[in-house]
């Protein structure tokens, strides 16, 4: 999510969440301090999130984990981001067929 200011749906949607509880797992990060939400200006239906400073700290330190295992993968496994991506690329490939496969019983 970034430095983005999200609603619940736009996290599903864009991708950022996979899970189905979602209000459920906000609660929680809304209670320890990682999240915090307010109503829509435009919508008072709906709850905009972002990321505290607290959130913004582990998103931080995540990205910096990452980017460290990137750096591994290259210089010990030969593996570079196009490979990354490559491999991104086939898995949602293989993924899509996997779902029209059910969804459309074929």
């Amino acid at each position: 999510m970034g430095d983005q200011e999200l609603t619940a749906g736009e996290l599903r949607t864009r991708g950022h969440y996979l899970g189905s509880n979602v209000s459920y797992n906000l609660k929680k990060l809304v209670e320890a301090g990682y999240i915090h939400h307010e109503r829509s200006e435009a919508d008072r239906r709906s709850v905009l999130v972002r990321l505290t400073r607290k959130g913004e700290a582990v998103r931080d330190m995540l990205k910096e984990l990452f980017e460290r295992h990137l750096g591994s993968l290259e210089a010990v496994g030969n593996v570079n981001i196009g490979d990354l991506e490559t491999v991104n690329t086939t898995l949602k490939r293989v993924e899509r067929f996997w779902i029209d496969q059910v969804r459309f019983r074929l």
